[in-house]
């Protein structure tokens, strides 16, 4: 048996291991939190290949990422990329229905006439509460991020069914199907009238439109926090961003919220990375655009560079459709870093592999970002 003081220093002994071990473990802890690097994001969208199939090394550009759409991700390409020092992110397609309402149309998307939707210009979505499409995505996410050792997933084709990406877009009432009128009646504690689908939907666009309209920004919250959770729990430290429109809050009398469903006051409590796609050719903008838009959001979510979440924005130097002139691009590229954007990236890595001229904008700009 130990006498009262040695037994004393001993406890004291355990106490100040304990706390040492604790600290060892948050401090390990901490640097798996989902916080973006210090470093500027200099990125590419698509497949790398196209740069190496010309001998070029990442690196050597000036890119330090690369963002690779889920289902084009290869070991050998994530190996070879983080040889070169470069980060991989992937973008994975939440809410397009394309190839999966055709095969489940339970899972279709229905109008305010109670019919189904028809694909908005090139894009099909699909119905955002339905439970068969929601275990399909999160269980293609969960091997996603089991299989590969991924910097970050970015959501893609996260809003309600419609068309943001023409300078006239496509802007459908959805969804009113029996899940969504089901969910929107139990959460928000509103009898539906008896009737038909379209007679539902017209009492809900005319008794309770703005509770509609704020019930379906907050499914399209619950699938980040899902998505959230799901990478935290298999891939600690891996980012959450996000694709999505730029338009202001009161362009196309507000419909990047009432139609889309995009909040960025509740989206900003769980993503990491916002991403708006700022293309300013295929929406038939002025390159200058990009610039102001990037201005725009950073003062609408009053966030600098040190904050987050951070912003990364993706700019178009793809020739379709329209062209992207090398002077234009240089413009867009060099907007899409304005304001407190730590980041940007082009679509697509193709589309600079193939002109040489558009390869020495992205040279000149990241090149003399990463000597900074």
């Amino acid at each position: 048996m130990l006498t009262s003081a040695p037994y004393s220093l001993y406890r004291s002994f355990l106490f100040l291991l304990g706390f040492l071990t604790l600290g060892a473990c948050e401090d390990k802890n901490s640097s798996q939190s989902a916080e973006p690097e210090s470093e500027e994001v200099r990125g590419v969208y698509g497949s790398p290949k196209p740069l190496w199939d010309k001998g070029y090394q990442l690196d050597e550009i000036g890119v330090n990422a690369i963002f690779v759409h889920s289902g084009s991700i290869q070991a050998e390409m994530l190996k070879r990329a983080q040889s070169e020092g470069v980060r991989v992110f992937t973008e994975f397609a939440t809410l397009n229905g394309k190839n999966y309402v055709e095969k489940h149309p339970e899972a279709w998307a229905i109008n305010e006439k109670g019919e189904p939707v028809e694909a908005a210009g090139w894009f099909m979505g699909v119905c955002p509460t339905e439970p068969g499409f929601r275990r399909y995505r999160f269980d293609q996410l969960r091997d996603l991020l089991t299989n590969y050792e991924l910097d970050g997933v970015w959501m893609d084709y996260v809003h309600w069914h419609a068309q943001f990406e023409e300078p006239e877009p496509i802007l459908p009432e959805t969804c009113f199907c029996d899940h969504c009128l089901g969910r929107f009646s139990n959460e928000k504690s509103i009898e539906l009238p008896v009737g038909s689908t379209a007679e539902k939907a017209r009492w809900v666009l005319s008794q309770e439109d703005r509770k509609w309209r704020e019930w379906r920004c907050q499914i399209i919250l619950e699938w980040a926090v899902e998505m959230k959770k799901i990478i935290q729990e298999i891939r600690p430290g891996a980012l959450l961003g996000l694709y999505h429109c730029p338009w202001e809050d009161q362009e196309f009398e507000g419909a990047r919220r009432r139609i889309l469903g995009l909040d960025y006051d509740l989206l900003k409590e769980t993503i990491d990375v916002f991403s708006p796609m700022v293309y300013h050719e295929r929406m038939g903008r002025r390159p200058e655009w990009v610039e102001e838009n990037i201005n725009w959001f950073c003062e609408r979510l009053a966030l600098g560079k040190e904050a987050s979440p951070k912003i990364w924005p993706i700019v178009q130097a793809h020739d379709s459709p329209g062209i992207v002139y090398p002077e234009a691009f240089k413009t867009v590229l060099s907007g899409g870093q304005a304001g407190c954007s730590s980041g940007v990236m082009m679509f697509t890595t193709r589309a600079i592999a193939e002109k040489e001229e558009k390869l020495e904008v992205v040279k000149k700009i990241y090149q003399n970002q990463s000597s900074q």
